[in-house]
């Protein structure tokens, strides 16, 4: 499902090296919910058989990745599948413990309240990296008018881990089922399909000026006037 990711994996193995270029790469991301969770379920799947793919044979792995190689592998691909996995389970229980009143909440010894501040940290500094990343590149995009966006980092959260099960159900009863994402919906994708269009109706019209001999060629003296051109198509602008 994500052939990107094991192709990257196989070169590492491999011992090729990857990088990256510094450019724009214009992608357009899904809107509405439905695409959306079709998509982010498309690539939890991906991560889920890669992990399993590559970790057929652990020891191999470990020595063709070196240990650094390995432990990022286990961290990305199977710990972005696995934190999302148990996030709704972590929260389910922090918010439980924080509402009942439980032992880790309410206790006196120093062991208790640095668990219960372990707990509290972790899921503040996990929410506090992602938006800042977040921002991070906002910034750099000068975009930072959206920002206010990146409160909702807890509900994208929850949402990935819906994504997630919803991957290891379809893992289970439907593991080469594609949802392909839908695109060309943003305002930035029509606009390029229109300029596609146009460059097409071009391509043809002067295809047909080659074939019939009317192609106009560039002289010296530029004696030729606009009447002497054959007119130019109309296309979608």
């Amino acid at each position: 499902m994500t052939e990107d990711a094991d192709l990257g994996m196989r070169l590492a193995r491999f011992g090729y090296r990857s990088d990256m270029i510094n450019s724009t790469t214009y992608e357009e991301a899904t809107a509405r919910f439905g695409p959306w969770l079709r998509q982010r379920t498309r690539w939890f799947k991906g991560w889920i058989q890669i992990w399993l793919v590559h970790m057929r044979q652990p020891r191999r792995l470990l020595r063709d990745l070196g240990l650094p190689g390995f432990l990022s592998f286990q961290l990305i691909v199977g710990g972005n599948v696995l934190a999302a996995l148990l996030h709704p389970l972590f929260m389910a229980g922090l918010i439980y413990s924080v509402a009942s009143g439980a032992p880790m909440w309410r206790g006196d010894s120093a062991s208790v309240a640095i668990l219960a501040a372990l707990h509290g940290a972790t899921i503040v500094i996990g929410y506090l990296t992602s938006a800042f990343l977040g921002g991070l590149g906002l910034l750099r995009r000068g975009l930072l008018s959206t920002a206010w966006a990146l409160i909702l980092t807890p509900a994208h959260w929850l949402l990935l881990a819906v994504a997630a099960w919803r991957a290891l159900y379809q893992f289970v009863v439907a593991p080469y089922r594609w949802e392909k994402t839908e695109h060309g919906l943003a305002k930035s994708s029509r606009l390029a399909v229109n300029m596609t269009r146009s460059l097409l109706e071009l391509e043809r019209y002067l295809s047909n000026l080659k074939e019939t001999g009317n192609l106009p060629t560039l002289s010296d003296d530029a004696t030729d006037t606009a009447a002497d051109r054959p007119p130019l198509p109309r296309v979608a602008a």
